[in-house]
This record gives C-alpha cells, sequence and structure tokens, in this order.
C-alpha cells in the first residue's frame, strides 16, 4: 500500500491510502462469495446462485459497498500499524462513501482519505519564575466557637413558656393559611395552594419563610391570631408565586424557649470522645486550622494550574473529550443515585444531550489540566516510589473493602495522583506565590468583567 500522511487539526492524522488493483480484486472476490453462500434468491440454492444473476438481483452497488466496507476496516488498520501511528479512537472517513462506491472499479487500484485521532502535543510555555496570586485562607477561632454553640444549641432542653409573648429563638407550633388579598381593602380572597399547615413547628430564626413571616410571629402570645399582610420575593422558587401578594393568618399554639447545657467537661463527654473542654477545644482548633492550611494549599494549587493553562496550548482530539464528557456524565449519575434518586427519570435523551454540551467545557479544562502536570512530571523526571503508591493504594483499597474495586485501575489513579500532587509541590517552590485574602481574586474578575461589558 502506498501511504501519505497530513497532520490536521484537533490532534488528527489525515491518511491517503493508495490499495493495489490486486488487493482490491481479491477482496471483491472473497466478498462476493460470502454473499453467494448466505444469499437467498428464489428458484436457486445457497451457493449456487450465478454471479450474473446475483449481481442483477442484489445490485452491484450493494456489493461494492459491502466490499469497499471491509476492504477500508481492513486497509486502514494495516495502515495504521505500518506507519506506527499512536491511533486513539475509531478512524473517519474523509472521502465520501457514496462517491467511492461509484467509483470502484475491480481491477483497478482504489484510493480513499481517512483521519484517525493521535495523542495531543503538549507545548508547554513559561512554567517556572511566575508571579501567581493565590488567596490565603485564614483561620477564624470564630468558626470553633460557633461549631461549639452549634453542637449546645443540639443539646438544648425545650421549656414550655406560658408567661410572656414569643421570641426570637423560640421554638413556636403555629397554625397558618396564606390568601390572596380580596378585591376591597381588607378582604381575603382564596386559599393560595401551598401556603398553610397545622401544628407546624418551626424556630424563629431570621431568614426563615418569607421576608415579614418570623418578624410578624415575634410578640405574639399564646392563642393570638394575627393577620400578616407580605410579599412574596421576586426570587421565591416557586415562580408562580414570586411577586405576588398574600395575606397569612397565623394563630401561635405554643411557646418553647431553649435551656442550654453548661459548657463544662460533662458537656464535652456528652458531644465528643474527649473527656474536657479544653481538650475538645484543641481539637477543634487543630481541625479548623489543618482545614485553613489544606484549603489554602488548594487555592495555591488551582491558580497554579490557571496560570500555566494561559501559557500552554494543546490541540485536543475529539477523541479524548468525548471520553472525559462520558466521566463527568458517569460521575454525576453515580452522584444522583447516592442520593437516593431514580436515575432514569433524570437522565432522559433530552436531558443527556443537554448535558454533554454543558460538560464539554469542563471537560476541556479537566484535560488541559492533567495533560501539563503530567507533561511537566516527565519533563522534570518527577516520580514516586513504589512505596509511596503501596501505601496510598492500601489506605484506598482499605476504605472501599465493602465495594468491588478494579485494582488496575485504582493502582492507576492512585500513581497519576501522587505524581500530580508531587509536581504541584515542585511547581510551588519554583514559583512565587503571593498570598492575597480570602474573596479578594474572586473580586478583581468580577470588576474585570464589568469594565469589559
Amino acid at each position: 500500500m502506498k501511504i501519505t500522511q497530513e497532520k490536521l487539526p484537533a490532534s488528527q492524522i489525515g491518511l491517503e491510502i493508495e490499495i493495489p488493483a490486486e488487493t482490491a480484486k481479491n477482496t471483491y472476490e472473497k466478498v462476493i462469495k460470502e454473499i453467494a453462500k448466505t444469499a437467498n434468491i428464489p428458484g436457486f440454492r445457497k451457493g449456487k446462485v450465478p454471479r450474473p444473476i446475483l449481481l442483477q438481483r442484489l445490485g452491484a452497488n450493494r456489493i461494492k459497498a459491502a466490499v469497499l466496507d471491509e476492504l477500508i476496516q481492513d486497509t486502514f488498520k494495516k495502515a495504521i500499524e505500518q506507519e506506527s501511528i499512536n491511533a486513539i479512537g475509531n478512524y473517519k472517513l474523509r472521502s465520501d462513501f457514496e462517491q467511492l462506491v461509484e467509483s470502484f472499479q475491480v481491477g483497478e487500484v482504489f484510493t480513499y482519505q481517512a483521519a484517525v485521532d493521535v495523542p495531543p502535543e503538549v507545548n508547554l510555555g513559561q512554567y517556572q519564575g511566575l508571579t501567581i496570586k493565590a488567596e490565603e485562607v485564614v483561620y477564624n477561632p470564630e468558626d470553633v466557637d460557633n461549631l461549639i454553640k452549634e453542637r449546645q444549641e443540639k443539646q438544648a432542653t425545650l421549656i414550655p413558656v406560658e408567661n410572656r409573648s414569643a421570641q426570637m429563638d423560640d421554638l413556636v407550633v403555629i397554625d397558618f393559611v396564606g390568601r390572596k388579598p380580596g378585591e376591597n381593602e381588607g378582604e381575603e380572597g382564596e386559599v393560595i395552594p401551598n401556603t398553610e399547615a397545622s401544628e407546624y413547628q418551626t424556630e424563629l430564626k431570621e431568614g426563615r419563610f418569607i421576608p415579614g413571616f418570623v418578624e410578624g410571629i415575634v410578640g405574639m402570645n399564646l392563642d393570638e391570631t394575627k393577620k400578616l399582610p407580605l410579599t412574596f420575593p421576586e426570587d421565591y422558587p416557586q415562580k408562580e408565586l414570586a411577586g405576588e401578594n398574600v395575606i397569612f393568618t397565623i394563630t401561635l399554639k405554643e411557646i418553647k424557649e431553649k435551656e442550654l447545657p453548661e459548657l463544662d467537661d460533662d458537656f464535652a463527654q456528652e458531644v465528643s470522645e474527649f473527656q474536657t473542654m479544653t481538650e475538645l477545644r484543641e481539637s477543634l482548633e487543630k481541625q479548623y486550622q489543618e482545614k485553613a492550611s489544606n484549603e489554602t494549599k488548594q487555592n495555591i494549587q488551582g491558580a497554579i494550574v490557571e496560570e500555566l493553562l494561559k501559557h500552554t496550548t494543546i490541540d485536543l482530539p475529539e477523541t479524548l473529550i468525548e471520553e472525559e464528557v462520558q466521566n463527568i456524565l458517569m460521575q454525576t449519575a453515580n452522584q444522583i443515585q447516592s442520593y437516593g434518586m431514580d436515575i432514569n427519570q433524570f437522565f432522559t435523551r433530552e436531558m443527556v444531550g443537554r448535558m454533554r454540551e454543558t460538560a464539554k467545557p469542563e471537560a476541556n479544562k479537566n484535560l488541559h489540566s492533567t495533560m501539563i502536570i503530567e507533561k511537566i512530571s516527565e519533563q522534570e523526571n518527577i516520580s514516586v516510589s513504589e512505596e509511596e503508591i503501596n501505601n496510598k493504594f492500601n489506605e484506598i483499597k482499605e476504605s472501599l473493602k465493602d465495594k468491588d474495586v478494579d485494582e488496575e485501575r485504582l493502582l492507576k489513579y492512585v500513581k497519576s495522583d501522587l505524581v500530580a500532587e508531587k509536581t504541584l509541590d515542585w511547581l510551588t517552590e519554583k514559583n512565587t506565590i503571593e498570598l492575597v485574602p480570602q474573596g479578594t481574586l474572586n473580586k478583581e474578575e468580577t470588576e474585570e468583567d464589568s469594565q469589559d461589558n
């Protein structure tokens, strides 16, 4: 075979393949014999149909199409091997198949064009000596206080209240119903669906229900009934109610206040494995400090990758993009199933089509990021030891001991993940990282976008 290569966009290799007349003729003879063995032509036994009758009944073009289908599949595979091309995915025929059928002549040279995706070239730009901004997450002692307060409230005892009106942070039981305002002032219209309940228990905290609802209950006394004229927010989730006026009739049935436990050693033993409040607080402080440190590290690594994306060009093949899109959809499906939702109801044909399109930018970025890190690790000879790989592999395997695990895939993932982590640590050392307050970079991006518009 005579083969001519051509480099195409989207990491494709185009091939023009010229098949000798003898090869094309042999394939034609082979295919027509196979068709004759199975063809069911009235008046003839299988395998005994004369060739002219076979061509007349089945049509010359139908037979030629079968010949070319086999010829192209067979010769393209051999061409890939002959040219030592690292092909990924299936080939794409660039010639018009119907025109090939029309022009094909037994005993003549046959030429066609096809293309195949190949691994893309990663053209690294600068990746050392850069100055990169990343947001620093600072440990806030208030986080510990808030968590302890949250646990304290969960351990609170609810005490019925009868000698005062409702206050913020009380737990109340109410009956309520929402109606449309009447045509005349002071009148009420019909009940609005999904706006009524009996013996409904709620905590009086800011932000519950629509604006004014909780505030309207504050100050009410037991068995008191009150009418609240309110308005649903414009961004209310139930679109048919957004922006609509409503008159709520509320009856206060019960008031309960929280009696919080003392923050002492007994409390620490009740809510944790620690014996004293000092030990509990120290443990929480350490957790939040580590959390802040890890989040800062993730921000640094994310900022490094974002910067490297600006300096690197990769012409991704469609095959890899489609594979990554499929991975994203599979992750989404697994997440949905973990929520106990019916995946068949969610993944309709129309929904999958939209999700595939939506996932492409994410897939593109994922692939760029992964390939940049892989290329740098290869270029800088960054690797991990077998001991590191085995330790991490065994750790993950132990955490998944109740599940079926593809050990070969897990081992490949562990090695890739460890090398990526080590490469990102190396990049952190080789570049200047400027830590800025949390929220600063997002603010800068928002301001730049508004200026562009």
